[in-house]
């Protein structure tokens, strides 16, 4: 088994839960799950896990996400555990290097990794991301600039609040694309 610690902090009346493994963060919900619902997510993630709650393991990462919605942080510095495949890795690469306050159409993602024509795998890598917000699949956008799936829980309502709330508090003080 491997150890994988995690913990829940609540914000603004959400509930936010965490899990790291020895690596790095490995899964993080947007509120709407209970724990049971997170570990069985983080298991998926890391079939062997034995879950260990460590609030103390998990300071830096949820002190860093405290200061992200008191508008303080706009780029997280954490170590991270991704598990999926090459395509998938290269599309959550991607998407971390979407500045704070803009969007980037999932064409534009496909245009970055280099396969144009991979659009809908895009979405599907996009949804499969298991550290939304750390990575911030939130900022993909339809290439119109359409709100489209969002698999965090609150869904598309979470993704436009999280847009918002950068938006507000970035410079430029809109959404804003390439």
């Amino acid at each position: 088994m491997k150890k994988v610690v995690w913990d829940a902090m609540e914000i603004n009346g959400i509930t936010y839960h965490v899990a790291k493994s020895s690596k790095g963060l490995v899964a993080m919900s947007l509120g709407g799950e209970d724990e049971a619902t997170f570990a069985k997510s983080v298991r998926k993630r890391v079939p062997d896990a034995e879950l260990v709650h460590d609030p103390a393991a998990l300071a830096v990462e949820f002190q860093q996400v405290r200061e992200y919605f008191a508008g303080e942080r706009h780029t997280f510095d954490v170590a991270l555990d991704v598990r999926g495949t090459a395509f998938q890795e290269a599309v959550w690469a991607a998407m971390c290097d979407i500045p704070y306050g803009e969007t980037r159409s999932y064409l534009d993602i496909a245009r970055t990794i280099g396969n144009e024509k991979s659009v809908r795998a895009v979405g599907g890598a996009c949804g499969a991301n298991s550290i939304p917000l750390i990575i911030p699949c939130h900022r993909v956008v339809g290439k119109s600039g359409a709100m489209t799936g969002f698999s965090a829980a609150g869904g598309i309502q979470t993704k436009e609040h999280l847009l918002r709330f950068e938006a507000e508090r970035s410079q430029k003080g809109l959404f804003s694309t390439q």
